[in-house]
């Protein structure tokens, strides 16, 4: 483990044990995306923003954390793409058009409902997206964020700037709960993405420090993660005969 990822694991380890004792998350959530007791507040204060209103297209992780804005986003009549657990597919999206959903949008949003009634897409069948909806451990004032230390989210969002989908325009939300916003610098590696807003059921915060990679970091890859994805199995094959 490299001293980056020791750090951002202090951090992890500080913030899970925090909102276990405060009392702000249900037991179990360390060691994953906290599903924060406001969740649903949070969606309501994103929904008020105009970057909200304006955004025709959301792209969210499927953890329980966010769904009270993925269903938000659905009543609101927005399209959205949610990644496929794991990214465990060739196409690593399930695509949710509220216009023709088969199932009540509270269980459409969900991962057992999605994946009932949505189509699974990649890349090539995506349209741009609007905004980008990250679950995060812990997020700084400056924007710098830290996931559950998988890499999916930082994949998603790469896969995502490299097919030309998450631009310049794009704005990346991190609904956390307020505990999770920490003083402390978080180390960033060159895969590393920054978020544009911190929502909190206390406040929303602007984020000055917008980083983003260009795209897949190949060389931070093993080839354990790049064969247990698909998709990335598949470019890297592709690459490879070149």
């Amino acid at each position: 483990m490299s001293d980056i990822d020791q750090a951002k694991e202090v951090v992890r380890d500080q913030v899970w044990r925090l909102l276990e004792r405060e009392g702000a998350a249900p037991e179990g959530s360390y060691g994953k995306i906290p599903g924060f007791y406001g969740a649903e507040v949070t969606a309501d204060r994103l929904a008020e923003l105009v970057v909200w209103k304006r955004a025709r297209t959301i792209k969210a992780n499927p953890d329980w954390a966010q769904l009270p804005v993925r269903i938000r986003a659905l009543k609101d009549g927005k399209l959205l793409y949610m990644a496929v657990p794991r990214m465990a597919s060739l196409q690593p999206f399930y695509l949710l058009d509220p216009e023709t959903l088969g199932l009540p949008v509270e269980q459409a949003a969900e991962k057992r409902g999605a994946s009932q009634v949505a189509r699974r897409v990649g890349v090539e069948d995506m349209r741009p997206i609007d905004v980008v909806i990250c679950g995060s451990v812990a997020v700084n004032r400056s924007g710098a964020r830290i996931g559950k230390g998988a890499g999916y989210s930082d994949l998603e969002v790469a896969l995502l700037i490299e097919a030309g989908l998450v631009t310049d325009k794009t704005v990346i939300v991190a609904p956390v709960h307020q505990l999770q916003v920490v003083d402390e610098e978080i180390p960033e590696t060159e895969h590393d993405f920054s978020v544009d807003l911190i929502i909190t059921p206390d406040e929303v915060i602007q984020c000055p420090g917008r980083r983003r990679p260009r795209g897949l970091v190949w060389n931070d890859l093993t080839a354990e993660k790049i064969e247990a994805i698909p998709v990335l199995a598949a470019q890297a094959k592709g690459l490879s005969a070149e």
